[in-house]
């Protein structure tokens, strides 16, 4: 996350953005594509394409909601992909009551993380080699399927994990915004029957 972060940064000191713009978009926005889509499309436009590419956050939020009680309502600026992937893994086997002060305290220390790497991205953009910005954002992806190939190895997990990657063909035939919600449908629902039956 820090390397995606990292070449966020460089990328609007790239394209002229003002340091104040490329803070507030990283602790507003606080999502890599929807981020990515603000630096690229300027206006009203950009805001409601950062907007649908965030949406997709909401699933993860109503996945943790039933762990973090009540209250949890305030954990929702805090809710993006990294923090969430750890939270699933620790939060089910917390105490009821620890589950929010738990998910508070990984979101906040990701969400300054994302903007302290930003700024340090912000400050060497020009020492630093241009292949290696795109390289950097996508070291987030990466990861993220490491810990995808890590939950093969967990019984619970494995129908999802084996579902979304069968359904992956289908976010590639069908056009961007359709494709990845339409792949995700397909893989959770056939993950879902396979761990009912």
């Amino acid at each position: 996350m820090a390397a995606t972060f990292l070449a966020f940064g460089a990328a609007c000191r790239e394209a002229g953005m003002p340091l104040e713009w490329m803070l507030a978009c990283c602790l507003f926005v606080y999502g890599m594509p929807g981020q990515m889509v603000l630096l690229g499309v300027p206006g009203l436009p950009g805001v409601l394409g950062a907007t649908v590419a965030n949406a997709r956050f909401l699933p993860l939020a109503i996945a943790l909601a039933p762990y973090l009680g009540s209250r949890g309502w305030i954990a929702a600026p805090f809710i993006a992909v990294t923090p969430w992937a750890v939270a699933m893994r620790v939060v089910p086997g917390l105490h009821p009551g620890l589950g929010l002060p738990w998910f508070l305290g990984c979101g906040m220390i990701s969400w300054g993380l994302g903007a302290a790497t930003a700024l340090v991205g912000f400050a060497v953009a020009a020492s630093l080699p241009t292949a290696a910005r795109p390289a950097l954002l996508f070291a987030n992806t990466l990861y993220f399927a490491l810990l995808i190939g890590a939950d093969l190895v967990r019984p619970a997990a494995r129908p999802a994990v084996i579902g979304g990657m069968l359904a992956a063909p289908i976010a590639m035939m069908l056009p961007p915004a359709l494709g990845l919600l339409l792949a995700g449908l397909v893989g959770g629902t056939a993950a879902w029957f396979w761990q009912r039956r």
